[in-house]
């Protein structure tokens, strides 16, 4: 297994057109729940850190200005319950994709080597291993790979994309204890922490409660072969800006950047100081959270009355859907359902991109505008 593999594999997204094709011939237009491309304004304070900073003829710090290590630093301790995490452990990434797709690669992993990931899962994670030459294995249960001395990677994500599950303190430190047992490197793809919906996974004062892979009762305190990957662009609205970060073990993220240096993987200078304001900012991203929190109130009762069930979806930006128990008759395959969603006009993405477990299901994406989701609701309701 190896990049030949990798080479031959078909963008699950560009296999689509003839559902795209029905859903752009409806006569009062597409609406667009599939791909999950934030559509609101960049926020004021970010975008005047960026054009402050639009002079920038040198090259820019592969490990990012102290200024941005410290405001994820600082960023952890007041959001997501994680104190203490070292500067020296953040490194600013090229959006957050690029580090899940080369970091077997990254990590030196090779032929022989495991990677685990989620049973239902972002692609790049199963991409990412088999560019490496490694072996993706997909399992939920941590029993799966417990005491393998080959796994030497191990992907957490939560909350979840498609699923929108969240994983809680008392999986992550299983997954963690067992890890350590065997060498291997756990990371945890957190890119939608900020956007709990789930009373569970909401703090009383509003905030994310949704447990990080660093927090202390995960780590147990020390950051020792942990990763967390994390993305700007949904609650930021930065998508065009390749916004993130990777942090945890200072050591690994030395090596990381060692090996980044080498290949030129820089985030620009002035986008690091519009990360830098976009972290130290929390207004935004709690006006953000609630326009999508808006959208959601109005899709999951229009999704119901459509004969739709909606599973886990208890963070995140995707609504994790399914038709109602009660319908009788085969049970449509993913692509069917987006299939029928299109003859609505609505774009959706089919469950079986995110792997075999997920073909009963279709991800129905938050990032539409206001009036394109009242748009879908009206469908959705009168069909």
């Amino acid at each position: 297994m190896g990049f030949h593999d990798v080479r031959s594999l078909a963008y699950p997204w560009d296999t689509l057109t003839d559902v795209t094709a029905t859903a752009r011939a409806h006569p009062d237009g597409i609406v667009d729940l599939s791909i999950g491309t934030p559509v609101d304004p960049t926020p004021q304070v970010v975008r005047d850190a960026l054009a402050a900073a639009a002079d920038a003829p040198g090259y820019p710090a592969t490990w990012g200005t102290p200024a941005l290590r410290e405001a994820v630093a600082a960023w952890f301790a007041r959001r997501r319950g994680v104190p203490d995490v070292d500067p020296a452990g953040v490194l600013p990434t090229i959006g957050s994709k690029e580090l899940v797709g080369l970091l077997p690669s990254l990590l030196r992993l090779g032929p022989g080597d495991v990677v685990v990931h989620p049973r239902i899962a972002y692609p790049t994670y199963d991409v990412g291993a088999r560019l490496a030459g490694s072996t993706p294995l997909p399992a939920d249960d941590v029993d799966e790979w417990a005491g393998r001395s080959d796994v030497r990677l191990v992907w957490v994500n939560s909350p979840s994309n498609p699923t929108g599950a969240v994983a809680d303190v008392e999986h992550l430190r299983r997954v963690v204890e067992e890890a350590r047992a065997v060498g291997a490197v756990v990371v945890s793809d957190e890119c939608y922490a900020e956007l709990p919906w789930a009373e569970r996974w909401t703090a009383p004062d509003g905030r994310s409660a949704v447990p990080s892979l660093l927090d202390p009762r995960v780590s147990g305190g020390s950051t020792d072969g942990l990763l967390v990957a994390y993305s700007l662009s949904k609650q930021s609205n930065v998508a065009g800006y390749r916004a993130a970060f990777v942090a945890g073990d200072p050591a690994l993220v030395a090596d990381l950047l060692a090996t980044r240096k080498h290949l030129g993987m820089i985030v620009p200078a002035p986008v690091q100081s519009a990360m830098t304001a976009a972290l130290s900012d929390d207004a935004h991203v709690e006006d953000q959270r609630a326009v999508y929190g808006r959208r959601r109130a109005a899709l999951l009762p229009a999704l119901g009355a459509a004969g739709f069930a909606v599973d886990h979806s208890e963070a995140g930006l995707y609504l994790w859907v399914r038709p109602l128990d009660e319908v009788r008759g085969p049970r449509p395959t993913s692509r069917e359902l987006a299939a029928r969603f299109a003859t609505l006009g609505i774009l959706v993405g089919p469950g079986e991109f995110y792997g075999d477990a997920g073909r009963g299901h279709v991800r129905v994406a938050l990032t539409a505008t206001d009036d394109s989701v009242a748009k879908a609701v009206v469908r959705l309701t009168s069909s």
